[in-house]
């Protein structure tokens, strides 16, 4: 069964159970990623595919998506049928790409664009975007193996009712070169605030990434800021390599990080424990009376108290909530919270600031 239109105020006023704080390494791995790319034979590239092909591969895909019943039924969108909100809101959600529905440009009412998920949101796919299907699947903490085998599940499912593109000595034919032969993008999200705090170690790590062909981003990947000390470490490349060595490097990089990270804190406490629990104290008490606050503030002191939690410096608030916040914050998802579907167009800045502190205040109060 699909689900079209969706209601954005309840997708909005919860997340996803990969943000569950139970997973491995929590404490600075926030969550895994395993994006695959795949393309059906028969059919041209997305960057030569007609619109009446475009029609036919999101149809096609449709039908087995929905039969697959992803997390037990699975939610059907039609970019050209959603409103600038719940694009925006997808987005926030990792759900979708700016390249599926891009804000501007009319480019979101490109036929046979869409995405299929589950309702814990840990599968989702893209139809149509860079390639004609983006399979991606998502897990809490650092369970790289658990999201790999979610995307495993799905993927095989699908190769028993559609043919991909596949040769013996490429691989997985994609849209762009960097994605051929596996088609696998395998990425993990890092809380890293005392590595923040001290710019010339978080240099290292970037160095330590890209020697062994890892990429970082910031939270919402390519193209993307570091907002809230969240940072994306990916592979760049596919070809030549199978899933187990592409996921191995980041199984061997990513406990080197947490090590490196959990010692710095450690440090912190040790060396500056008082300018530490006064950073963390500022940040909740600006949190807690704001009567404006943009983005982009309101993550980084939601990151200075996610930091006292961990270290035990702080217990007025848990991690779940900080989850919550950690996406409810941005500016889709304050729209829609409050406004609903109701508008045509986002809010302005001036009142979703607003709006976005008298949540972190009405959030923040219940503890």
């Amino acid at each position: 069964m699909s689900y079209t239109p969706i209601d954005t105020r309840a997708l909005a006023a919860r997340v996803g159970s990969w943000l569950s704080p139970d997973g491995p390494d929590s404490d600075v791995v926030i969550s895994c990623r395993v994006r695959l790319a795949r393309n059906l034979e028969g059919y041209n590239f997305i960057s030569r595919l007609t619109p009446d092909s475009a029609r036919e591969v999101c149809e096609q895909l449709k039908q087995n998506l929905v039969e697959a019943r992803i997390d037990g039924e699975t939610w059907w969108v039609p970019m050209s049928e959603a409103g600038p909100v719940l694009r925006m809101l997808l987005r926030e959600r990792n759900l979708i790409s700016r390249d599926l529905a891009p804000m501007n440009g009319g480019k979101e009412g490109a036929p046979g664009r869409a995405v299929a998920f589950g309702e814990s949101e840990t599968v989702s796919v893209m139809v149509n975007e860079e390639d004609h299907l983006r399979l991606q699947a998502m897990a809490a903490g650092f369970d790289l193996g658990l999201a790999w085998q979610r995307a495993q599940v799905l993927d095989r499912y699908l190769e028993t009712r559609v043919r991909f593109v596949y040769t013996d000595k490429l691989g997985y034919l994609t849209g762009c070169p960097t994605n051929v032969g596996t088609g696998l993008r395998a990425s993990v999200m890092l809380h890293l605030p005392a590595l923040g705090l001290v710019r010339t170690e978080l240099e290292k790590v970037f160095t330590a990434a890209q020697r062994t062909g890892l990429a970082v981003r910031g939270m919402h990947g390519e193209g993307s800021r570091a907002a809230g000390d969240f940072y994306q470490i990916s592979n760049q490349i596919t070809l030549g390599r199978t899933e187990g060595q592409l996921i191995d490097d980041l199984q061997a990089l990513v406990p080197v990080i947490v090590d490196f990270e959990r010692n710095l804190r450690q440090a912190l406490v040790e060396e500056q424990r008082a300018a530490l629990q006064d950073r963390i104290s500022h940040s909740y008490g600006v949190l807690r009376t704001a009567r404006a606050m943009p983005t982009e503030p309101a993550l980084a002191h939601l990151s200075n108290v996610r930091l006292g939690i961990h270290l035990g410096l702080f217990q007025e608030t848990t991690i779940e909530v900080l989850n919550e916040l950690g996406i409810q914050v941005q500016k889709a998802h304050i729209h829609a919270l409050t406004k609903g579907d109701d508008q045509d167009e986002l809010l302005d800045v001036t009142e979703r600031d607003k709006l976005r502190a008298g949540l972190l205040r009405s959030r923040l109060s219940r503890g």
